[in-house]
């Protein structure tokens, strides 16, 4: 059964969108017009469509409250992760060949590649801007943790690509790869917070822990999706990373489980010609039959578990932590 959105990330999609507006309105007209698509704030009818979850922003104004801060004072903070997350998608979608992204045209897909490499860079640049603005210690500090940050999620994606052109990735190279692409900026996420308002380091430590093991399971959920997500709710083609053939985690761990189904699916992946409809149900069942599901499903909830674990070593307000549990448990049975 999916988790019901937490009401985290409704408020913190509100105190950052301010923020990201006004950001995004420094920039020249041509680049803040593909920025304002990707985030949803016009179409190509001229409308506007929701946003994103929210996620690393919500995880950003609990830690700081974690650390005894206030929402309002972290939302520069929150917005400059946001800003490194949208970022890596517009980059990604190019890098992936998605046409789509929340049940709309990707941005290159509308301005151009070019023109979307420029938005993604521009908004990279305007999180460093809104954090160097506040000469804190705290914003300093801030800025570097999001700069390693980017920095490793950079990592794994050329990882990621490089086990494109690979046919023996290993589900240990997979879990690495996973956690610089998508666990290091949501350990950023959920200890920022606490590092802008001068958090002690043991909970920023614990934070970040917290926020790599989740980042695991978020990715664990997402590669669950790319194949056995409804394109209704996901908003991306139906068994969509089995047709990339990406070396996605539950993919992976079927390839190397040395079963009969493994070997099948192996060779199906292998077929130099476009995967048809029938081809593709047939290798998320192989998928299924060799052990990836499963796997993908139990090493979610141990990562889930682990994540929780670093959380009570933190020693944040029992409030402040059942929030994170709540976003958490929204991230491991997420449909979208």
């Amino acid at each position: 059964m999916t988790a019901a959105v937490p009401p985290q990330l409704t408020g913190a999609r509100a105190l950052i969108d301010p923020v990201l507006r006004e950001a995004v309105a420094r920039l020249d007209p041509a680049t803040a017009r593909v920025a304002a698509h990707h985030f949803g704030w016009t179409d190509t009818a001229g409308g506007s469509v929701p946003g994103g979850k929210a996620l690393r922003p919500a995880l950003a104004v609990l830690s700081a409250r974690a650390a005894g801060g206030y929402a309002e004072e972290c939302s520069p903070v929150a917005a400059a992760v946001e800003l490194v997350h949208a970022f890596s998608l517009l980059h990604d979608d190019i890098m992936d060949g998605d046409r789509t992204r929340r049940h709309r045209p990707a941005a290159w897909t509308v301005f151009g590649q070019a023109h979307a490499i420029l938005a993604g860079d521009a908004l990279l640049a305007l999180a460093a801007e809104l954090l160097l603005e506040h000469d804190t210690p705290g914003h300093l500090r801030a800025a570097r943790s999001l700069s390693l940050a980017t920095r490793g999620l950079i990592a794994g994606q050329a990882m990621d690509l490089s086990f494109e052109r690979r046919q023996d990735v290993t589900v240990e190279e997979v879990l690495r790869m996973s956690m610089r692409k998508t666990g290091d900026l949501l350990a950023c996420a959920a200890s920022i917070g606490a590092v802008a308002v001068g958090g002690p380091d043991d909970m920023v430590f614990a934070l970040a822990s917290f926020g790599a093991e989740a980042g695991l399971a978020f990715q664990l959920a997402d590669d669950l999706l790319g194949i056995w997500g409804s394109p209704e709710t996901t908003g991306k083609p139906v068994r969509s990373d089995l047709r990339a053939r990406k070396k996605t985690l539950p993919i992976v761990a079927a390839l190397t489980s040395r079963t009969p189904a493994g070997d099948r699916l192996g060779r199906l992946l292998a077929w130099p010609e476009p995967l048809s409809d029938t081809d593709l149900d047939d290798a998320a069942r192989l998928v299924e039959d060799a052990g990836g599901r499963a796997w993908a499903e139990q090493e979610a909830k141990h990562r889930l578990d682990a994540a929780e674990r670093h959380l009570t070593a933190a020693g944040v307000p029992i409030d402040v932590r059942e929030e994170f549990c709540d976003i958490a448990r929204f991230i491991a049975s997420r449909d979208h």
